[in-house]
């Protein structure tokens, strides 16, 4: 494999250093389909009525809503692809808040802001806490959550 050092490496996430605190992004956006709900819910399990019966009766709803872990984890798609990838090292913590339904046909993207930046003693890594917040196609929160993950440094 001939590789040039000199030329930047398209998709590579950012090492500990490039970011501080109140530095900002934007993921893009991505509509979520019905092949996505049905894949996501028969991998994981998650074969609650509300997700496999498109006219469950009780529903507290109309529509069809994906499972939040469904939208949270095309959001850290969105962040693992660009932001850390071949720098992140571990999720360390995240706690997640859900503010509203995200539906079949819904777009959805995320603001990412950075808020702390701590080095830590061993290796030139550090721990990065963001605040990653989800929006839909009418620009509503629907879910907010903050990631603490281990990053690594330049080599």
């Amino acid at each position: 494999m001939n590789t040039d050092k000199a030329l930047p490496v398209l998709g590579q996430g950012f090492f500990w250093q490039d970011l501080q605190a109140g530095r900002r992004f934007q993921t893009l956006r991505r509509t979520i389909t019905e092949t996505d709900l049905v894949n996501f819910i028969s991998v994981t399990g998650m074969l609650e009525a509300i997700f496999i019966d498109a006219n469950y009766p009780h529903g507290a709803m109309k529509g069809r809503p994906v499972p939040a872990a469904l939208t949270y984890s095309i959001i850290e798609g969105f962040i693992l692809q660009t932001m850390i990838q071949n720098t992140g090292l571990a999720m360390l913590e995240m706690t997640q808040k859900v503010h509203g339904p995200v539906q079949v046909n819904d777009t959805i993207y995320a603001t990412v802001e950075v808020t702390s930046v701590r080095p830590t003693s061993k290796s030139g890594r550090a721990v990065v806490t963001s605040n990653v917040e989800v929006l839909n196609q009418r620009d509503e929160k629907v879910l907010t959550y903050t990631a603490t993950r281990l990053l690594a440094g330049r080599p």
